[in-house]
Formats: C-alpha cells, structure tokens, sequence
C-alpha cells in the first residue's frame, strides 16, 4: 500500500559543499563568458590561447599546452583553428620546425573585444559577490594552495 504523501519522509537536503557551490557558481559565469565570446566568434580555450600567444610570441607548442593544460595534440589542433578563423599566424608552420605563433591584427582586435567583455563580467560579479570576488584573488596562480599540491 502506498505511502501518503503527507507521511512519506521529507527529503533530506545534502550537506553544504564548497566544491559543489563553487562548481554551480563557475557553472553559471562559464556560460556568460561563454556567450559573450560567441558573439567575437571565440570559445573559452580559443581566448586563454589567444591571450598566452599574445603575451609570449613565439611560445612554442608544448609551453602553450601546459599553459592552457592541455595536451599539446590539442594545442596543435586549437591553433590550426585560430590560423584557419586569421587570429593567428604560424611564420614556420612545417613539420619538425619550432613554431613562432604570433597574434594577428584581427586576433588582436578580439582580445581586446574579449578582455572589455570579461572586465565587464568581472566588475558584475565583483559587484554583486565582492566576498567570494575578494576571496578568489590569487586562486588561478595557486589553485589548490598547500593542502592539494601534486593532486
């Protein structure tokens, strides 16, 4: 025989998580990052690309993916992309040569539209969360602190 609902056990409400809260929050402001990018016609890897090719010419592959913590397969793959779009210009693009991946013209002009449209995503969430804004200063150098080195 069923349970009526007005007997049937409240549902228990998990504990608060840091984590999970900070997952959700990331969650919501990666997808407004997101769409601000779309409209330049860049993701969110093609930006951090885009913006460690600009502050190191000539960065090599392997430097840009463990930049960006990808593998560099990938960073080849993501580049070839950004050459393809004309954000991007690979002056020794052959087999076995060291790269020199410079910033376009045109791949300059859209990191300097992104960087205005994370400026002004960052000062809404500063605004509206200045703790939390506060708080995260500094993570993106060391995000796991002492307590998770090497995990």
């Amino acid at each position: 025989m069923p349970v009526p609902e007005h007997d049937a056990p409240a549902a228990r409400r998990p504990p608060f998580s840091p984590v999970v809260s900070l997952l959700t929050i990331s969650s919501v402001w990666d997808g407004q990052l997101g769409a601000a990018l779309r409209e330049l016609g860049l993701t969110t890897r093609k930006y951090g690309l885009l913006a460690h090719i600009r502050a190191t010419p000539g960065i090599s592959f392997s430097e840009l993916a463990r930049r960006s913590q990808i593998t560099v397969q990938t960073a080849h793959t993501a580049v070839k992309s950004l050459v393809a779009d004309g954000l991007v210009q690979d002056a020794t693009a052959h087999a076995g040569a060291a790269s020199d991946l410079t910033v376009t013209a045109r791949g300059a002009r859209a990191l300097d539209e992104a960087d205005a449209q994370l400026a002004r995503l960052d000062r809404i969430f500063a605004e509206g969360i200045p703790k939390l804004s506060a708080a995260l200063e500094g993570l993106h150098e060391e995000p796991f602190g002492e307590n998770l080195q090497g995990y």
